[in-house]
This record gives structure tokens, sequence and C-alpha cells, in this order.
């Protein structure tokens, strides 16, 4: 085997389950996976059409005549991300009627491209007179000379994922044709003709990726890791000077960074498509790299609700521990840290990256979306007045945005959630998510198909069924969560004021098994037949966290955790206070189901105090889960309250 052979016979040693071997069946995320299908995708689709972004490819074209209307940026990923999002709903439920849209939009898209390859709407249509958008003023005199501050290569990584997502649905290669096109024609400059520009939002590498994956051709691969070595020398101009180039990981060689800086959205999809790097190449460097990065957000930079991005200027990193409660935390940034989690636990199989994906996914991700699937989120704060416009310009969840990549970005990564409830390597079987679903996987070239029945996350309760057409020696790994063994995160970052007093349980067919735990999971070792049956309880306590000392914003503050669920104090169930509200850390607080608040959720009742400025009264406390807050009317929130 040659070299260039044996390195690419590398890969991620652990296999992901793709999400459509995986059919959620009910449930929490059998509500949201409707609703993104049937409301969320149609209305972003609609929006892209209203606000000119349809039409931008229309224009460019030359279909008809107009002018470029909207921000000349990353308007056009909006529709990729759609487009892509669109995909995996397909693959998760048939629709001519969608399917016959994407063809439409591709012919548009396909329009729009020059003939060279290069595509770009707002240059095709020579909207380059900057001055008019307020965020960016640079003119770049050229196609990709601007690339720095433009998202010229940002958009050809959107496209590139949705054309994948696009030719894995139907087989069709219209959209994957104008993507390698495009891709040929940057690998053209970049490597043949050594033009020397590279990302000033990453994102174009995780897209290569993809189609290297797809096409198994390697020059996508070498692209990528082209751009990635191209940064760290620190010499271009961002923005007129506003941000240095630590604000895009351009400060030092990525190999040689150990801090997380700059805006949080480039930095983490930068660091996913290093993790890709490393699996794929085996270069140990970029390994290291990821590691120490992983290490410094979890242990200094991460927001209780996953959430990354303590700054609002650059919408990015500060410094350790500096985490105020008015925090950024934009919903892009909570996606890009699961996709990152979930390629580290393929990397390294310890269940502390999917305990950071699985607090980011129920906390920090979902909370951008509304329930009714129309309205979003840009920042995820932990605290509201109830009276500020934090959310570009809105109180509360938006319609839509002109900068749109949250919803977007919500619309592709929702549809393929299931892809995070398994993994396989050799004879063992990773069950890292637990939701009602059914699936299909293949053990050792075996068939291998099991189902999970559960109320989770309200309930600790897990029933895993198995089906195989003959006997089948397998382990089972199943990862018992950080909240169930006493760990809040995989750090000091936060800790659990109590301590839990119940153990994981599991049965195999009806019978308690003790078991070994390994990186974090439980290692049930059988030979599987079809009937058998695991049951898995965890323990589904109420705790309270604290901040470490360093996080000066909460000091003598607490919050309050079940399962998966941080949760949150809003001011009308709670006698009009939020802010002000304190409780014993050991006061017991009371679970209860209410089936019929904010689609069904678990609240939790105790006992505090509110302040007033002469006073402090008792009162009953009511917590509901972060991720529905702001769904009622308009009040105050708090997820750290006062520690009496």
């Amino acid at each position: 085997m040659t070299a260039q052979a044996q390195q690419l016979s590398l890969d991620y040693p652990i296999k992901p389950i793709d999400f459509t071997k995986v059919k959620v069946t009910g449930g929490f995320w059998k509500s949201r996976l409707d609703t993104v299908a049937h409301r969320t995708i149609p209305y972003a689709f609609n929006k892209c059409e209203e606000t000119g972004r349809v039409n931008n490819f229309i224009f460019a074209g030359g279909l008809q005549e107009g002018k470029f209307k909207g921000h000349f940026g990353f308007d056009d990923s909006d529709v990729y991300k759609i487009i892509e999002g669109a995909s995996y709903s397909l693959m998760n439920e048939k629709d001519a009627k969608l399917s016959a849209y994407l063809d439409k939009l591709i012919s548009y898209i396909a329009a729009a491209q020059e003939d060279d390859g290069y595509l770009y709407t707002a240059w095709t249509l020579k909207a380059n007179d900057y001055n008019n958008f307020a965020c960016c003023t640079y003119d770049p005199k050229g196609k990709f000379i601007g690339s720095i501050m433009s998202h010229e290569l940002y958009d050809a990584g959107h496209m590139y994922e949705a054309a994948v997502a696009h030719y894995r649905a139907t087989g069709k290669d219209n959209f994957l044709k104008i993507a390698t096109k495009n891709a040929d024609l940057i690998y053209k400059l970049c490597v043949t003709e050594k033009a020397d520009f590279f990302p000033g939002h990453q994102e174009i590498e995780l897209g290569l990726i993809k189609l290297f994956r797809v096409t198994n051709n390697k020059k996508y691969l070498d692209l990528a890791k082209l751009f990635l070595e191209r940064r760290g020398r620190g010499t271009r101009k961002y923005e007129n000077g506003l941000f240095g180039a630590t604000y895009a990981q351009d400060h030092v060689p990525v190999t040689q960074q150990d801090e997380a800086v700059g805006h949080s959205v480039r930095a983490v999809y930068m660091y996913a498509a290093m993790a890709d790097i490393a699996a794929i190449t085996g270069d140990k460097a970029y390994l290291a790299a990821i590691d120490k990065l992983w290490n410094n957000i979890v242990s200094k930079k991460m927001y209780i609700t996953g959430g990354l991005g303590a700054e609002h200027s650059n919408e990015g990193f500060d410094v350790a521990y500096a985490l105020p409660n008015d925090a950024y935390a934009e919903t892009c940034a909570a996606i890009a840290n699961v996709y990152w989690n979930h390629r580290m636990f393929l990397l390294h199989g310890d269940s502390k990256y999917m305990d950071v994906l699985e607090r980011t996914l129920y906390n920090g991700l979902m909370s951008g979306l509304s329930l009714d699937g129309q309205k979003f989120f840009y920042p995820n704060p932990l605290i509201f007045d109830g009276k500020e416009k934090f959310n570009q310009g809105a109180t509360c969840r938006s319609p839509w945005f002109d900068c749109s990549c949250c919803p977007s970005n919500l619309s592709r990564f929702v549809p393929s959630v299931s892809g995070y409830v398994y993994a396989v390597k050799n004879s063992d079987v990773f069950v890292n998510l637990f939701m009602n679903s059914t699936s299909e996987l293949a053990v050792n070239n075996q068939k291998f198909e099991l189902e999970q029945t559960t109320n989770y996350p309200w309930s600790g309760d897990v029933t895993l069924s198995v089906k195989t057409t003959k006997a089948l020696p397998a382990t089972l790994r199943i990862r018992i969560p950080g909240w169930a063994k006493n760990e809040a995160v995989p750090s000091d970052l936060y800790t659990f004021d109590n301590v839990t007093k119940g153990q994981t349980v599991i049965k195999l067919n009806g019978k308690i098994v003790s078991y070994k735990v390994e990186n974090g999971y439980a290692l049930i070792h059988n030979t599987w037949k079809s009937g058998d049956k695991i049951n898995v309880n965890f323990p589904m306590e109420n705790k309270t966290i604290t901040s470490h000392p360093n996080i000066k914003t909460n000091t003598n503050k607490l919050a309050v955790q079940r399962g998966p669920m941080l949760y949150c104090v809003e001011g009308m169930d709670n006698e009009n206070q939020a802010l002000t509200l304190s409780m014993n850390p050991n006061e017991a607080l009371t679970a209860e189901y209410q089936a019929g608040l904010l689609n069904g959720v678990t609240v939790l009742k105790g006992k505090g105090w509110a302040k007033t400025a002469d006073s402090k009264q008792s009162i009953n406390i009511q917590f509901v889960p972060y991720v529905v807050w702001g769904h009622r009317e308009l009040s105050p929130m708090a997820v750290w309250v006062n520690k009496e």
C-alpha cells in the first residue's frame, strides 16, 4: 500500500450511524422534527423569496432583470442551508412537491454560476457598494481578493454541504455538478496558480471534506487542509482594522492554537474541520491542537447551557472565566459545538464529548427555535430584564433577521439530529442519546436493530429492544450521562451542589446486571438475539449548580438542573420576580410534569424569597426548562438565582 493510499485509508475509528438509519417515532424529538419539516423549512424558504435571496440567483443568472438585494456577504448561504435541511427532511419523509421545488431552486443556482465555476451573486450583480452596509465597508476590487472578510468561500462551503445532502437524498447530481465545478475553480486558483487567499469565515473546509467523501477526489481534501494551513500569519487587515487576526483565528498557525479566541462560529467550524483532517490523514499535530482547544473551552469558556461566545462586539470568546449572563451565545455557535463534539467523540470514544453535546443540544441550541418553528433567537442570554431588545432588535424570538444565519442553520441541523444517537466500532455499539426511535445498524456486517422507548428528557427510564436475524455477540456501550454521576460538566467550571443519591440501574431481560464503566459508558456484553430487552433507569434528580469562583458574575448564585435540562425562572410564574429571586441550595424541589404547558414540560417547584428595595418575602418559586423560555408573556428571566 502506498503512503498516500494508507493515509486515506484512515478515518474516524468510531463510525456514526447515519440519521437515515434511525427513525424518530415520538416524544420530544418527534415533535421538533415534524415542526421543522412542516413549518420551519417552508417558512424559511418563503422568507428567502420575500427578502430577495432567491431573486438574487434569478437576477445573477439573467433569468430576469433586477438588482441585488440584501446583505452582500452571506445571503446566498441561507438558501443553501435550507436546501440542505430540506434534503435531510426528504430522507426522513418523501415529499414530491418539496423535491420539485428544490430542483427549481437548483436551476436558478445553476443559471447564476459563471462559466468558470464562480458563484457568488453579490459579485456577479456588482453589489460592491459596500458602504451601504453598516457592518462591513471594505471594497475587495475583484473576485476572492476580499476573501479574508468576505463570505465568498463561506457561502461556497454551505453550497457544497447542501449539494452533497441533495445528492444523497435524491440521487440526482444536478447540484453536485455545480458544487464540484466551483470547487475545481478554487482548487485551480489556489493550488495550480498558487493564488494566496483563504477564507475569512471558516466553513468551506467542512464542505470540501464532504465533497471529498462523496466523490473520493483527494484534491478537495487537500484544498481543505491548505486553507487551514494558510491561517496563522496575521498579515491581513480585518474589516478596516476593527478586528485583529485573532478574530478570524489567523494569529498563529492552527496547530499551535491552544486557546479559543475570536468569533466563536468561525472558530468552532474550524475546530470541527481540524478534527476531520486529524481523522482522515492521521495528522497528530491537528489532534493535539483540538484536544487543547477543547479543554480550554470546557474548563474556562463555556456557558452552563453549552453556549459559546461571551462578547457581543465580536460575537465571540472573551478571556478565561469571562462569562457574563447577558451572553451572546449565538445559536450557530451551539450548532457548531455539537458538530465538533460529535467528531471529538468519534476520535476518542469518551462520553465526555457526548455530555457536552447533549448539554448544548437540549439547552443552548434548541432554545434558538420557538415551539411553533417560526421564531428564532440569534443570541441566547442567561438573563433578561423583560425589556432589552437583545435579539437583533427584538425583545424575544424574532420571525427573521437581516443576517438570518441562525434560522437557516436550525433548518439544516434539526432534521439530522438522530444521527447522533448511535455509533459502532467493530462489535461495540455506542448508545449516546436517548429518544423514541427505531434503528437499523450493521455490527460486524450483520443486521442489528434497536428500538428505543422513553420519555426522555423528562424521565430517566429508557428501554432498548433488540431484533436480529441470528445470535450476535456484541457489547452495548450505554452512555451514563455526567448529570447521572455527579458531574455537571467534564471540568471544574460548574459543579453540582448536591450528590446524586441514586445509581444508574440496568436490567437485561428483567434481571439487574452489574456492569463495568469505561470512558463513561456502561458495558453490557451479550450474545444478542431477537426479543432481548435492556431497561435503563437513570437517577433523575433535581440538582443545583455552582460556578467556578473565577466566574465573578455568578458569585453567590446557583442554577438548577434536572436530567439534561437546565432550568430558569420567569417572572410570570414568580410574582413578577426573576432577577431578585433567591433560594437555599438545600431546599427540596418538586418535579411536576404539565402536559398542557409549553408543549408538555416538567416544571420544578420550591420555596424561595423575593427581594425588594426594603424587604424580603417568602414566595413559591417555579422553574421551567430554559429551552422553552420566552413563549408566554414578556417578563424577566434568569438562569442563575441568588443563593440564600
